[in-house]
């Protein structure tokens, strides 16, 4: 009731046009473009929020908001009927969005899932927030509550907001969805591993034998701590009404893998069709859990591989979701954001996915590894047929997404936002970008910078010494034909572009992730789940300090220098 009081005293209308004590803080990079484009930008924004306030009158709230957002997918897998064809499968209704809409040809992303995601969730760099390690059971670590996510700038700005799907951003109690801004959420705190962290798979060989369930092969006489293994790894959870915080499914077989997987949809379009009914403004993350086992039946494409059968699987679901917004009246005031969270795991992944544009994949700082399929859908405000060539980092959706909601002033000024508000790009079309640059890190690793058509690979040149490591991405896309003389004239450029960077880096310090025991707090926990959040051992019975030692075992010092440019 007091969000829908305040949307209907106005406060959209008013937020957009007001005057915010303290600025948002961006990059350094950000500054070096608005010093020469700052009198443009002002003058598009001016124009900006005219039709915005128009669309707030038109629909007396301020447009609802869906982000979807799967896993390690190419550049061209979907969007681009013509290497669908080559590739045997078809996403006819994701197809049709992107051309009902805007397909961006150079929307990157940070090179992995939890990095990913955490950067989408809080317009920053993995590298500013500590989330830069991939999460696997048990992490011990997550998203910290110090964090400001996207559900906490639109909630107190009136939205209701949703959670359904993949988070992978952590398994303490601070980094819950619950507990991170959503008024109701179904996740999963990890990857899609932990599905085959079933007997079978051990019996298979699909996973290396006595990793998780030893009692299913013959006694090994010299494995003394059989204890040391993962044990209670925790699937889906859910927030109750009542706040507290309940597992959904226990993680016992793979149709329950599937259940709660379709149940990620269920929840996504009920929550959808009920703030619709009560004419309440929403933001909905929907990031489904596309299986790494296939579901059993026939093959539905020709190609066959995890990926294609996944987003042939996905793609019924987003032509039901453009019927149920034109049937509840509300197309014209949603925008919908349909993405990939980083490339194709071309490293030791499933079968089926594979480079096809640019080369490199999860993981790697290359093109391949961090550039990734984007469409955006607003019926009526984002023109139809875009291919769109400016560069838009994930973490500008953040930034984005509070301009049109009117949400601004709920971001945080005490910390550096990589979110640039993109909203004259996606009102205006192509070349309205605000950005011209990319920082990438590999782990805590600054491995690569993009500025415009020019790329530099840090990560593998000697100390004090320049090689071959500069990129002209049009006239060589998939980074094969590394430069060192003929780019000179760009080194100190990408240099000084450094320098700025970590300079301001250390005027604002990067944040840690936070560390604890896994899964406490849940309501109805399993036996499993309650001894994975204690302690193996008393602590008095070890000198050491087991804490301690529970929050060092995540950092990650060690990084192979060539990774990512290995042929």
């Amino acid at each position: 009731m007091k969000k829908t009081i305040l949307i209907l005293t106005g406060l959209m209308l008013i937020a957009i046009v007001a005057v915010k004590a303290q600025e948002i803080v961006h990059d350094a990079e950000y500054y070096v473009l608005k010093a020469q484009h700052g009198e443009k930008w002002n003058s598009e924004d001016n124009k900006l929020d005219k039709r915005l306030e128009a669309l707030y009158k038109k629909y007396g709230a301020p447009p609802n908001i869906i982000h979807i957002m799967w896993d390690d997918t190419p550049v061209g897998e979907i969007g681009v009927p013509e290497i669908q064809t080559l590739r045997g499968f078809k996403t006819p209704n994701i197809n049709k969005l992107a051309g009902e809409g805007i397909n961006f040809m150079r929307m990157y992303t940070e090179p992995s899932c939890t990095p990913s995601r955490a950067a989408c969730m809080t317009g920053r760099h993995a590298i500013r927030n500590g989330m830069y390690n991939v999460g696997f059971p048990y992490e011990y670590g997550g998203l910290a509550a110090s964090e400001v996510t996207m559900a906490e700038v639109l909630g107190p700005a009136g939205y209701e907001t949703g959670f359904f799907g993949k988070s992978h951003l952590g398994d303490v109690e601070e980094s819950y969805m619950s507990n991170q801004g959503f008024d109701e959420a179904f996740w999963t705190p990890y990857n899609q591993v932990p599905m085959m962290y079933l007997p079978q798979f051990e019996r298979s060989g699909v996973i290396t034998p006595t990793t998780v369930y030893p009692e299913i092969f013959p006694d090994d006489p010299y494995d003394i701590d059989k204890g040391w293994r993962v044990k209670g790894a925790v699937w889906w959870l859910e927030a109750a009404e009542n706040g507290s915080v309940r597992e959904f499914l226990p993680p016992t077989s793979l149709e329950n893998w599937y259940k709660s997987a379709d149940e990620e949809k269920i929840r996504t379009m009920a929550f959808i069709e009920k703030n619709s009914l009560a004419k309440k403004p929403f933001y909905v993350a929907y990031w489904p859990d596309i299986s790494f086992i296939p579901k059993p039946g026939e093959k539905t494409t020709l190609g066959g591989g995890v990926l294609q059968e996944g987003l042939v699987d996905l793609d019924p679901f987003i032509g039901e979701l453009m019927d149920k917004l034109k049937e509840l009246g509300i197309a014209e005031n949603t925008l919908v954001i349909l993405m990939a969270d980083n490339g194709p795991m071309t490293h030791n992944g499933p079968p089926g996915m594979v480079e096809t544009l640019y080369r490199g994949g999860k993981g790697d700082f290359l093109e391949g590894g961090v550039r990734v399929p984007a469409m955006a859908w607003w019926p009526g405000t984002i023109e139809a047929g875009q291919t769109i060539g400016d560069i838009i980092h994930e973490t500008d959706l953040f930034t984005t997404f509070a301009h049109i909601a009117g949400a601004t002033q709920y971001i945080p000024t005490d910390r550096i936002i990589d979110g640039i508000d993109q909203t004259s790009l996606l009102l205006n079309g192509n070349s309205y970008s605000r950005r011209d640059y990319v920082h990438i890190y590999t782990g805590p690793i600054y491995a690569a910078t993009v500025k415009g058509r020019f790329k530099r690979h840090w990560v593998g040149e000697s100390p004090g010494l320049s090689g071959a490591s500069f990129f002209d991405l049009y006239n060589d896309p998939r980074e094969v034909q590394p430069k060192m003389l003929p780019m000179f004239p760009t080194k100190g450029m990408f240099s000084t572009m450094r320098a700025r960077h970590e300079i301001w880096k250390e005027e604002y310090p990067d944040s840690k992730e936070a560390r604890g025991l896994p899964f406490t707090g849940i309501e109805n926990a399993r036996p499993e789940t309650i001894e994975a959040s204690q302690p193996r051992f008393n602590k008095d019975e070890v000198p050491f300090d087991v804490e301690k030692v529970m929050k060092k075992s995540q950092e990650w010092e060690n990084f192979d220098v060539n990774w990512g440019i290995k042929e």
